[in-house]
């Protein structure tokens, strides 16, 4: 069975975007890209909601994406994708998959359930919140970047019910940026 990673970065005090959706307060540097590559050879499928998603892919389909990150591009725009959405119509990022997000938890079980390597959400902290909800996300993986925002969204903003994580380990980067790695 094929595991559900998240992974998100998020402030020290708990946010996961600033105002206006603003996530230029990421920090990323050589040490993530290896966390990053690491990190991608155990997946072949990212899923998002329909915000990372269109965030995601009006990036790295650009000439700019591939001359200042040509490896995390071509994964990028390789890799199978699904997007969860009730509101687009379509899709047009090569080798995505739109579905209903009214049908999240029963395509989701229907994922998992595939052969294949594990699927990756990449932020989508509203997505996030729905799969924790489902019991669908088994491992957590919560970049602590070295900055407090004033204003934005908060981490699993809309959980129903407290969730208990386990620990798996941790790695502090030069940056400042702490990884935290759980699972349910």
């Amino acid at each position: 069975m094929r595991n559900v990673i998240s992974q998100m970065m998020v402030t020290v005090n708990g946010l996961v975007e600033g105002p206006d959706h603003a996530l230029d307060w990421h920090v990323v540097d050589d040490e993530y890209d290896q966390y990053n590559d690491e990190l991608f050879s155990r997946v072949d499928t990212l899923v998002f909601g329909r915000v990372t998603y269109q965030h995601m892919e009006a990036f790295w389909q650009t000439p700019i994406a591939y001359e200042k990150f040509p490896e995390t591009a071509e994964r990028m725009n390789q890799y199978d994708k699904i997007v969860f959405s009730n509101t687009l119509n379509q899709v047009t990022w090569q080798n995505t998959t739109l579905i209903n997000g009214d049908e999240l938890e029963k395509q989701l079980r229907h994922l998992k359930r595939q052969n294949g390597k594990n699927l990756l959400v990449l932020g989508s902290s509203d997505l996030v919140s729905a799969l924790t909800e489902y019991g669908l996300v088994d491992e957590y993986h919560l970049i602590v970047n070295p900055v407090a925002l004033a204003d934005g969204k908060r981490l699993w903003s809309g959980l129903s019910h407290a969730i208990t994580l386990q620990f798996l380990d941790s790695k502090v980067f030069q940056s400042g940026n702490v990884l935290l790695r759980y699972h349910k």
